[in-house]
């Protein structure tokens, strides 16, 4: 073999090489961490699982196979859920998708460098977890599940469901919910223009739920609105059912309130920002960084009335209201 002939081989040799590394990697098995804030038993929590699990097969992503998840359910448990969050940074994975805003600060404490991925967020910004919305800037992207206007609209949906209504508290944790200040301008806002008065209503702990209802029912012409708040969320069949039992009309900000029995939910679609956020970690898996992923807001929102709760609380729904519904369960 004549020398150029060698040095051509060895360089077709050399250059195969990168190619052959890089398809050995992309083969290797992922690993990626999951930290939900709800009960492993929350049948709801895990059909949304389902539906980020479905999202990443669709991708090309088998369990067993190329990908392996660490899953982690916390139940509402704040010290458990910094366990947790340390023990899934602790196994460095490959990414990590978080749920909840609290969820999500129990991970931002743990790692800057590992790629974090989130849904059930309600202000990131404010929450310190990106620099803005278009460029995060750091190791945190994902899904918001609402917007500062979404207050406003729960507001004027409950007065129009229950036109009685002239004072609304808002029931919330403290220590597991987004600050007020994120939807209050544009609850009062809407307050002021139906001439319903607004009151905050905080919670710390399951037992004090059944106070806060109570008082609604003690003054006519009282409704609720339930927050967006991991506590709610786990809370949500004492919470219906201190309503119905006390005849409050309550607004809820996701449809697993109304499909339990809530008089009327308006939120986004939670299991589509699963999907979504199964997007997102197959393109950190593939080598795009978190930073380089915009934050995005919900695009899909859904109206839910149950018209049995309507009926029991003595309700007349319009017509009108109906039609605008995405569902109306009977």
């Amino acid at each position: 073999m004549r020398r150029r002939e060698f040095i051509t081989l060895l360089g077709g040799a050399a250059a195969a090489w990168p190619l052959s590394a890089r398809a050995q990697q992309s083969d290797r098995m992922r690993l990626i961490g999951v930290l939900m804030a709800y009960a492993e038993s929350d049948s709801t929590a895990q059909s949304w699982l389902a539906a980020f699990r479905a999202a990443l097969a669709k991708l090309g992503w088998t369990e067993g196979s190329n990908l392996r998840i660490e899953l982690r359910w916390s139940a509402d448990d704040a010290d458990r859920m910094r366990t947790l969050a340390k023990e899934l940074v602790d196994l460095r994975p490959d990414a990590i998708f978080g749920v909840t805003t609290p969820v999500i600060a129990a991970l931002a404490r743990e790692t800057k460098t590992i790629p974090i991925v989130f849904t059930a967020v309600t202000d990131p910004i404010g929450g310190g977890f990106v620099a803005n919305l278009a460029h995060p800037g750091g190791n945190i992207t994902g899904f918001t599940v609402n917007d500062p206007t979404v207050g406003g609209k729960w507001v004027g949906l409950l007065k129009e469901i229950a036109p009685r209504t002239v004072h609304v508290t808002l029931l919330f944790n403290p220590v597991t919910t987004v600050p007020l200040q994120f939807s209050m301008p544009s609850i009062q806002a809407a307050a002021s223009s139906f001439a319903v008065e607004v009151s905050a209503a905080p919670v710390h702990a399951k037992d004090e739920i059944e106070g806060v209802i109570a008082a609604q029912a003690r003054n006519p012409g009282g409704g609720l609105i339930v927050m967006p708040d991991v506590s709610n969320d786990v809370n949500r069949e004492l919470i219906i059912a201190l309503a119905a039992r006390y005849g409050v009309p309550a607004i809820y900000y996701n449809r697993f309130f109304s499909e339990l029995g809530g008089l009327i939910s308006y939120g986004e679609a939670r299991a589509e920002q699963f999907r979504l956020a199964a997007g997102y970690i197959d393109r950190i898996l593939k080598g795009t960084k978190p930073a380089n992923l915009p934050v995005q807001a919900p695009t899909k929102f859904e109206l839910i009335i149950n018209l049995k709760t309507a009926k029991a609380l003595g309700l007349d729904v319009s017509l009108q209201l109906q039609q605008r519904a995405d569902e109306v369960i009977e």
